[in-house]
């Protein structure tokens, strides 16, 4: 999932619920933006863990921004960063294939 250009966010703090949810992505391999800050910012070490070295074991990380613009321009452009990694980031022609274009694609 680390290799999708997808991203997580939780831009509003609704419950604790929110912060287990985006864990769940976290460790799933999804790029997690939240809103407000985590009940972490007293323990340096943890948050350093959180927000650069789950990258490392999952392929996902936390990051904090509460102004909204920010939010998104770091979830476009991790995005982004994710398309590029793939080679889905240029504009190609797009083919219409039908049943037996796609059988012959298997054929071969």
């Amino acid at each position: 999932i680390s290799d999708l250009p997808a991203a997580g966010s939780a831009p509003e703090w609704m419950s604790e619920k929110a912060i287990s949810i985006g864990q769940y992505f976290v460790a799933s391999g999804v790029y997690t933006v939240f809103g407000v800050s985590l009940p972490v910012s007293g323990a340096p070490r943890f948050q350093h863990h959180l927000f650069h070295d789950l990258e490392k074991l999952y392929g996902g990380m936390w990051d904090l921004v509460e102004d909204p613009y920010e939010h998104a321009r770091k979830m476009i452009d991790h995005i982004d960063k994710k398309r590029r990694a793939l080679g889905i980031d240029k504009k190609r022609e797009r083919v219409l294939m039908d049943m037996a274009d796609r059988q012959k694609l298997e054929a071969a």
